[in-house]
């Protein structure tokens, strides 16, 4: 450390207009500290610190310090040792991220900077819980390249509270957790419990967190009685989550001050676009408007405005309202409600660009050519009118099936429209020639009575309506990380990373099995993908296909550092038209802000290193949100399904796995389980490459998208587990039985030993790495 650095550090911080900014009297900030510290190259007491940092003898400012330090634990970006000296955390030797349990016990630590996950063996995790956050110090790698990381700090708890099962044997209380991923169990002592009876589903708040020594220890803090309760499903989704779904005091004090209507001096300065025909165009049910949209054409090619609802306005850094939707991280939408990021005051009302109504905007201006090719952007803080409120149904009525009296009664918006599917048509070129990956899947929707009970479950159908919102939100997407990048702001990327070596290694060899192949070598790129999916759009089998190549593909998640877009096939993709919904998106809105304030890059207030830790957490709220939703629409299908026992029903097998068959019922697309044991009398080798289970003496094959017949043989709606039997496979279409060919004797012996051994390698592998999911815009 030069003396210059110590005697003069608020002039050598290169943060330091930044620090002053926000602190009446500011303290060297935290990337400067961590400087300091690196270039040490040896821990140092906080007294030792503050002298090299020229805060010595300053009692203010040393007690800030110590705040900013504890601040610093706590986000884990230096940690005290023994000495209670502090050590950078750097990603090399110490690891910092948060757990994800798997229910074997063990766990993965993904680490907030990205890289690979950090495998911790059970007796690591008995001092963490699912969604802890933590230091780990990478102690091992295996024989396959993956890092073994054992414990070394604790730096944030994410379970409060508990919701499962509470039992009592031998005079030992304790809760079993719904939440299959918490993988132990919480003691209730005998004062603490409440009242409660063994098998009650109950909410207990956890008193002291795990700790190598012990399990956690809770109190009974709410008996929510002895099964799931229709129109109950999604709150008690939600607390397995831990999913906030009340506001706090403070926030509710925030809001009672707002309004319906938009002040008229919250206007002032913004440009007008009250004049202009902006349109939202949502779901029937949407109640939140975040976008609307208006084009028109120029000479060469497209002028296409898309506005989105000026969210920072309202929700101001350092409020009570931040710091909750922060929490919450996104809304998650079950099938009956939502619990939204922010209040309803604000989500369906002030923010909300509900029709003819004024309304504070983020506008982002694009010029298009006729390739659909993104020319030009500017972004500007508006004040607007939405003309109109369209369904993707009535748009598509309006512009494809012409039909007479929606256009009749939106007959001044016509031209507009026109011109909205005109752009449309231009950027689905562009997604076309960058070689995008489309996946053709198919999602479902719930109809349900007046007391709550599903009716019926039928598939949506998406038109191009969908598809030119869709294409509208990507390109202004496109331009918001432009600007990110240009004007060099610290912000949240969404990044989706191509498939990895192993995961690459499986899907070829899948395809070889169908003398299919992806090119690119060992790089593919979205085009390959593309190309594969159009050579396989006939085959009988391309749903099996699809399944598996959407398999091979990386999760998208928010980080500071852009990776591009694999998926879109773009280099540069932020999340910018969803601030209503999404709080990553509000984040990319205050960074654009800035800057039209008159900020610079270097000023905006969040580091580098808070927004890593803030991206990892809203991808952590993401897939919170994926994983509430699908335990929700599972207790409502097995309540659905409670009286169709004994019933039969044609299905395709969804997954395979070692211990049975996934089957989705045709028609009410529910999923239940066909065991291994329910199949022939025979010992079935699972192939994990080629998705399949084959008999080891009769050489029958069961693979994924295999049509059977099965019979509901057990529902049980607390479990969320549908159990089928099988009774017939394989069959057509219709339900009949067809001839499956079978094997010679020695290819069912080579197929058999080939499949084992794969299935051993998976099993080994599977405790040491997380399952794959289906990757998300």
């Amino acid at each position: 450390m030069s003396k210059k650095k110590s005697s003069n550090p608020s002039a050598a911080d290169p943060h330091r207009e930044r620090e002053q900014q926000r602190y009446e009297r500011p303290i060297p900030s935290r990337e400067y500290i961590l400087e300091v510290l690196a270039e040490q190259s040896r821990p140092l007491r906080r007294e030792h610190l503050a002298r090299a940092l020229g805060v010595e003898g300053n009692e203010e400012r040393e007690e800030a310090l110590r705040r900013r330090l504890r601040a610093m634990e706590r986000d884990g970006q230096v940690i005290r040792n023994r000495r209670q000296q502090y050590v950078v955390v750097d990603d090399e030797d110490l690891v910092r991220g948060r757990v994800r349990a798997d229910r074997d016990g063990s766990g993965m630590l993904r680490p907030d900077s990205g890289g690979d996950p950090v495998y911790l063996s059970p007796r690591q995790m008995r001092s963490l819980l699912n969604g802890d956050r933590a230091v780990v110090r990478i102690i091992n790698v295996d024989q396959q390249g993956r890092p073994e990381g054992e414990l070394v700090e604790v730096i944030q708890r994410s379970n409060r509270e508990i919701t499962g099962r509470f039992f009592s044997e031998s005079g030992v209380g304790f809760v079993v957790s719904d939440n299959r991923r918490i993988h132990q169990d919480v003691i209730i002592p005998l004062e603490a419990q409440a009242g409660a009876q063994t098998g009650q589903l109950v909410v207990a708040e956890i008193t002291r967190q795990p700790s190598d020594r012990r399990q956690p220890i809770g109190r009974i803090v709410k008996i929510l009685g002895e099964h799931i309760a229709p129109g109950t499903e999604i709150d008690f989704a939600a607390r397995v989550h831990g999913i906030p779904v009340e506001w706090p005091e403070e926030v509710e004090r925030e809001i009672a001050t707002l309004g319906s209507e938009v002040p008229e001096e919250a206007k002032e300065g913004r440009l007008d676009l009250r004049g202009l025909p902006l349109v939202t165009i949502d779901g029937p049910d949407a109640r939140d408007f975040d976008d609307a949209v208006y084009c028109e054409p120029t000479s060469k090619g497209f002028r296409l405005i898309v506005a989105i609802a000026d969210v920072s306005h309202y929700v101001q850094p350092g409020s009570a309202l931040n710091r909750e939707a922060s929490e919450r991280g996104n809304s998650v939408y079950f099938p009956r409600s939502v619990v939204p990021m922010l209040p309803e005051v604000l989500s369906n009302g002030l923010c909300s660009l509900n029709p003819k109504v004024d309304r504070l905007c983020m506008a982002c201006e694009m010029l298009i050519d006729t390739e659909g090719r993104l020319r030009r952007s500017r972004f500007f803080k508006g004040v607007m009118r939405s003309k109109a409120r369209f369904t993707y149904d009535e748009v598509a009525a309006i512009h494809v099936d012409r039909d007479a009296a929606l256009r009749k009664q939106y007959k001044g918006l016509l031209k507009h429209i026109d011109h909205l599917f005109s752009v449309y048509r231009a950027l689905r070129k562009d997604r076309e020639r960058r070689g995008a990956i489309d996946f053709e899947t198919t999602e479902t929707e719930m109809h349900f009575d007046g007391e709550g009970r599903v009716t019926e479950i039928v598939p949506t159908r998406r038109n191009d309506a969908h598809r030119l919102i869709e294409e509208c939100m990507v390109k202004a997407n496109v331009a918001a990380a432009r600007f990110l990048r240009r004007h060099q702001l610290p912000g949240l990327y969404r990044i989706h990373e191509g498939p990895d070596d192993e995961r690459l290694a499986t899907l070829r060899e899948f395809l070889n099995q169908l003398a299919l192949r992806l090119e690119g070598g060992d790089s593919p790129e979205p085009k390959d993908y593309a190309r594969l999916l159009h050579r396989i759009r006939d085959r009988a089998d391309r749903h099996l296909i699809e399944t598996v190549l959407l398999r091979s593909m990386m999760a998208a998640e928010y980080s500071p550092d852009n990776a591009g877009h694999f998926g879109l096939a773009l280099d540069a993709y932020a999340h910018f038209t969803s601030p209503i919904r999404r709080y990553p998106d509000l984040v990319v809105h205050r960074a654009i802000g800035h800057v039209l304030d008159g900020g610079k890059g270097q000023d905006f207030p969040l580091s580098h290193d808070h927004l890593i830790t803030l991206g990892e957490h809203c991808s952590m709220t993401d897939r919170r949100a994926e994983e509430a939703t699908r335990d929700a629409a599972m207790t409502l299908k097995c309540q659905y399904m409670a009286d169709k026992l004994g019933q039969d029903f044609t299905g395709v097998v969804s997954g395979v796995t070692s211990f049975g068959l996934f089957v989705e019922l045709d028609g009410i697309y529910v999923d239940g389980l066909i065991h291994v044991t329910n199949l022939e009398n025979d010992f079935f080798h699972f192939d994990p490459i080629g998705h399949r289970l084959v008999g080891e003496r009769s050489g029958k094959v069961y693979r994924l998208t295999d049509r059977v017949v099965v019979r509901v043989a057990r529902v049980d709606v607390d479990e969320r587990k549908l159990d089928f039997a099988l009774v017939a496979h394989p069959v057509d279409e219709q339900g009949n039985p067809v001839e499956q060919k079978q094997p010679r004797q020695g290819e069912r012996r080579k197929r058999g030993a080939k499949s084992g051994a794969a299935a051993r390698r998976k099993t080994a592998a599977k405790g040491r790495r997380g399952k794959g999911r289906p990757a998300r815009r």
